[in-house]
């Protein structure tokens, strides 16, 4: 329906008004150009306040603020409704809003985007084509103001949800690049491992080499090549323990990093604790169904990694980009977070260990920790089910897609527990069939075309380990923190901060009021962190 506002509507509104005043009789074409004005402003101080408050409103929601309603359509009808109110209502108004809520109820997509592409930019452009309508015409179409606010409107929505996606995006690139500190420190220590002897001597020292098999030691793994991460969990361990000398901290990298890695350890020895620094190419594995074991796993991520890159997708250009962008997380396709399904295998000697993360601050003795019973089963974490009680974090159903027949014997409200503090039991471990679970679904993934789960480490560790999780206390485990910032109470209640997420500690967009509990660990006078300006975040 089509609405107009004519001239002699607005003369009867007027006379209306004006009756109590006496008038001198005028011409009847200067009576139509006064009642053309006074429609024209009426229904520009009526538009310009509405669109005033459009603009407060984008304003708003530019900010994050959520005044409006979630649809876009929703801050129209709040500007319209305050509208009514200012002024009182009136058939023009109440006209245009049985026009604007014919429209505002209908699908944004149904709109021409020709229309929405014409729409204008700013508030000026808009004053000025309603200007331009009135001026050439006798009467103003309500139907196509209407469609022109909600096209504008519609402009403004999708520039703001794009630069909100482009500043994701930045920040996206910001959690996978390697900062120039850390990169400087890591060429400083590989510097210093080839002029230095002292950066060269074995870690640990000759003396201290029978205490990586002692059973009555702490042992705690950490697989990593981030030379900073792994000095802040082992010196944040070694500090908040009860006894620092019952600790053995086995840090396990790759070929490329176990040199700036061991110089780090060889200079900054964590005394009275132990730490053994083994590249994967020093592992001198004896047992051939173990170095098999190991080399499937190697394989199986590799092609998996190539097939993701490559793999054609139906969803269009779209689908293609995220599957680049989630392929580029660090996480995605690390060697090292996938190996450790391996921990049997890097510690044949050793009966129970503890897995940290390199990316945790420990904040409290892990003596309760290791002395935690597993009642028989493989491996304690944080977030398993305790029977009848509520997940702490995520479920089964968050990680896998359970509408793939292929999921099958386990359910989708099931607790998901997740890496990054964990107690293992490795001997009950080598009974069981974990490693070569997790095998078998790391492959039925990748020739489901990963429909499964997005590729990640977690998801087969879950179907792997499914019925051999003990649940262990929420203070052990305090996760999240590279995406939220938890209460200070729960912080200071935690033994174990995590920063998993993308804002790692070590980055310029980490929260700086959480970074600041992860560079206390770091000696602020050392000349390696001084030279590479690690610490000038502090």
């Amino acid at each position: 329906m089509r609405v107009y506002i004519t001239a002699t509507a607005a003369a009867a509104d007027d006379d209306v008004v004006m009756k109590p005043m006496p008038k001198v009789p005028q011409p009847p074409q200067q009576q139509q150009q006064a009642a053309r004005r006074g429609c024209r402003s009426a229904v520009v101080t009526g538009l310009l306040a509405g669109v005033l408050l459009f603009r407060a409103a984008l304003l708003a929601v530019e900010a994050g603020a959520s005044l409006c309603p979630s649809s876009a359509t929703g801050c129209l009808d709040w500007r319209a409704g305050l509208g009514r109110w200012l002024y009182g209502g009136g058939d023009a108004m109440e006209e245009f809003m049985k026009e604007w809520r014919s429209y505002s109820h209908r699908e944004a997509t149904l709109l021409d985007p020709v229309v929405v592409e014409a729409a204008p930019d700013s508030l000026d452009a808009l004053m000025a084509e309603m200007g331009a309508m009135l001026a050439s015409y006798d009467r103003l179409d309500m139907e196509a103001v209407a469609i022109k606010m909600m096209a504008m409107l519609l402009k403004m929505d999708r520039k703001v949800k794009s630069s909100r996606v482009r500043a994701l995006f930045n920040r996206h690139l910001a959690s996978l690049g390697i900062p120039k500190s850390v990169h400087c420190l890591t060429l400083r220590l590989a510097e210093e491992f080839a002029v230095n002897s002292a950066a060269r001597s074995p870690v640990p020292p000759p003396e201290d080499a029978p205490r990586l098999a002692d059973a009555s030691r702490l042992h705690v793994a950490l697989v990593t090549d981030n030379v900073l991460a792994a000095a802040v969990a082992v010196a944040s361990a070694a500090r908040s323990a009860a006894d620092p000398s019952r600790l053995v901290f086995h840090v396990v990298t790759d070929k490329k990093s176990y040199v700036p890695m061991h110089s780090w350890f060889a200079l900054h020895p964590a005394s009275p604790a132990v730490v053994e620094v083994r590249g994967l190419h020093q592992f001198d594995w004896r047992d051939a169904a173990a170095v098999a074991s190991v080399m499937r796993t190697v394989d199986e991520v590799q092609r998996s990694s190539l097939e993701y890159h490559h793999r054609r997708c139906d969803d269009g250009s779209a689908e293609r980009e995220r599957r680049r962008i989630e392929a580029s997380k660090p996480s995605t396709f690390s060697l090292l977070k996938y190996l450790k399904i391996h921990l049997p295998e890097f510690f044949p000697e050793l009966g129970r260990v503890m897995l940290l993360d390199d990316d945790v601050v420990v904040r409290k003795d892990l003596t309760a920790l290791w002395e935690q019973d597993l009642d028989g089963n493989v491996i304690g974490a944080v977030g398993a089910h305790e029977g009848g009680g509520v997940c702490i974090d995520r479920t089964f159903g968050d990680h896998l897609n359970f509408s793939d027949p292929t999921v099958s014997g386990v359910h989708s409200s099931q607790c998901a527990w997740s890496w990054g503090v964990n107690i293992i039991d490795l001997d009950a471990w080598r009974r069981t069939n974990v490693t070569q679970t997790y095998q078998f679904w790391l492959q039925k993934n990748r020739e489901s075309g990963f429909r499964l789960w997005e590729m990640a480490s977690l998801p087969p560790a879950l179907l792997a380990f499914d019925g051999r999780v003990q649940a262990v206390e929420p203070l052990w485990h305090l996760q999240g923190l590279g995406w939220r910032v938890p209460d200070p109470e729960l912080v200071n209640f935690s033994a174990v901060l995590h920063f998993s997420g993308p804002r790692k500690p070590w980055l310029e967009v980490a929260f700086p009021e959480l970074r600041q509990l992860w560079l206390a660990h770091l000696n602020a006078s050392d000349s390696f962190l001084q030279g590479c300006g690690v610490v000038e975040w502090q």
